[in-house]
């Protein structure tokens, strides 16, 4: 639970992360309204929708490791400052052009924010017992944003117009400045020593200011090629997998992107292990349990984004649905995923983290498989609700978990890296990960034949991602429960 003291901070921090996964699900019911405003094709309501995610997710661990730099209240405010910047330009964009630039911008500033609202929460609960029951009610917030983001965005298309839906971001990043200096801490600036240089480390510092390989690093030593690798390789392979669901995995247009995508990570992994003070440091991930946390993050965020994306698409295009009747069929949904939030942080300091995520990847996988039934004349109240009661139930827990395995025992300095490298994961579920998906829908003969055969292509994943979280527990470097005391230097 939250000390009573610090709960108007830790509130105004969630309000944040919830926000920001919000903006993610802005426009998944309206998204056919706004396709047919823009005279949008599939790649065209796909790039879209995939916008947001992919700026996003390709520099987070920028922006981890600028909150680590330079405090998380300042880099939070900054996020804050372009997120609600951006978001008024969407609301008013007259052109397709404009609106996805301004969904690259939204993702930008919430690359800035993500992160640094998780340095912030750090150094709110500087014990780690306390941090780690904080994150595990922080993983729950993630999935509760995206479903209020498909509520809400129902309601207010049927009612008024989805470009008020951007006014939600815009108010909360605003409300969020202007009480952050009285109920925030500013977070640990800049990283603390780690002790002196060893040789190896001094001689690589010495090369590589005499051969000017500083030159293109930001202040502070900041890996600028490492953000830019990255960043390219997330968006590149991302708009190639986008591009696969209309023009087939053969086609140029997919397999070019996706070469450059596979080409630049893989560059990004050699100048990681080469440069001294590296964007992401290649042992960070080499902890198991971290490593298999960040897969049923990213698996658990790829299934519940697909149920967004393919149900108010099949409600609205197969079965004549309204928008609004569209949002009214996920309010079950919500009402579990609330319960199962409430439920997910004392379970896991209960029962372990580990346990906690691989139970919930099983609910939500059997979920999935109930939706894979998919037909379409599927009933309600017999072919949807089932799974749409069964996936929350379990995805709530599976992010609470995998939220506290994948930032525990990081000391404070790194918290920056360790959230960036979350929510990256978290944004590649339904960004790259919908985006494959959606590719093999595609090669099923039928639209709704192609849905069942993705949900159930995710079901599978889910449920094989529960068993390498199960087994991870083989590597002891740091506890499977939260209320450990000691700090880790991960």
């Amino acid at each position: 639970m939250v000390p009573q003291s610090l709960r108007p901070g830790f509130a105004l921090l969630g309000a944040v992360q919830a926000t920001l996964i919000f903006t993610i699900m802005i426009l998944s019911v309206p998204l056919p309204l706004v396709a047919r405003e823009f005279g949008l094709g599939p790649s065209g309501v796909l790039l879209l929708s995939a916008a947001y995610g992919l700026s996003f997710s390709s520099l987070l661990l920028l922006g981890g490791r600028l909150a680590d730099r330079y405090g998380g209240r300042r880099m939070l405010r900054t996020g804050l400052l372009l997120l609600a910047a951006a978001s008024a330009a969407a609301a008013t964009a007259q052109t397709f052009p404009v609106l996805l630039v301004t969904r690259f911008a939204q993702g930008v500033g919430a690359a800035l924010a993500a992160p640094a609202a998780v340095a912030v929460v750090r150094a709110l609960f500087p014990r780690t017992a306390d941090y780690g029951r904080a994150m595990a009610t922080w993983g729950g917030l993630s999935v509760l944003g995206a479903t209020a983001g498909n509520l809400l965005s129902g309601a207010v298309t049927a009612w008024a117009s989805w470009r008020w839906l951007f006014a939600v971001p815009v108010l909360v990043a605003l409300a969020v400045l202007a009480r952050s200096a009285a109920l925030l801490p500013p977070a640990a600036s800049p990283l603390p020593p780690a002790g002196p240089p060893s040789p190896r480390l001094r001689a690589g510092r010495l090369t590589a200011r005499l051969t000017g390989r500083l030159g293109g690093r930001l202040p502070g030593g900041l890996d600028l090629p490492g953000a830019a690798l990255a960043a390219g390789g997330i968006c590149a392979s991302g708009y190639g997998l986008v591009a696969a669901g209309e023009n087939g995995w053969r086609a140029p247009v997919v397999l070019g992107p996706l070469a450059v995508g596979v080409a630049l990570l893989l560059a990004f992994a050699a100048v990681e292990r080469r440069t001294a003070e590296p964007l992401l440091p290649p042992g960070f991930l080499a902890d198991r349990r971290r490593a298999a946390a960040l897969t049923a993050v990213m698996a658990t965020a790829a299934g519940t984004a697909l149920t967004f994306l393919l149900l108010p698409l099949y409600l609205q295009q197969v079965r004549g649905w309204g928008a609004l009747a569209t949002s009214a069929a996920f309010l079950p949904y919500a009402a579990v995923l609330l319960t199962a939030g409430r439920l997910a942080a004392p379970l896991t300091v209960r029962y372990g983290a580990t346990a906690v995520t691989a139970g919930g990847l099983v609910v939500a996988a059997a979920g999935l498989a109930l939706l894979a039934g998919l037909t379409p004349g599927s009933p309600y109240a017999t072919g949807l609700l089932p799974g749409l009661l069964l996936l929350p139930a379990g995805a709530g827990p599976a992010f609470a978990g995998a939220s506290a395995l994948a930032t525990g025992g990081v000391r404070p300095g790194r918290t920056g890296l360790a959230a960036g490298v979350l929510n990256t994961a978290m944004e590649l579920g339904p960004t790259t990960g919908v985006a494959a998906l959606m590719a093999l829908a595609a090669t099923r003969p039928t639209v709704v034949g192609g849905y069942a055969a993705a949900f159930a292509a995710a079901a599978a994943g889910l449920a094989l991602t529960a068993a390498a979280v199960a087994l991870s527990t083989g590597n002891t470097s740091r506890p499977a429960r939260i209320t450990h005391t000691q700090e880790y230097s991960a």
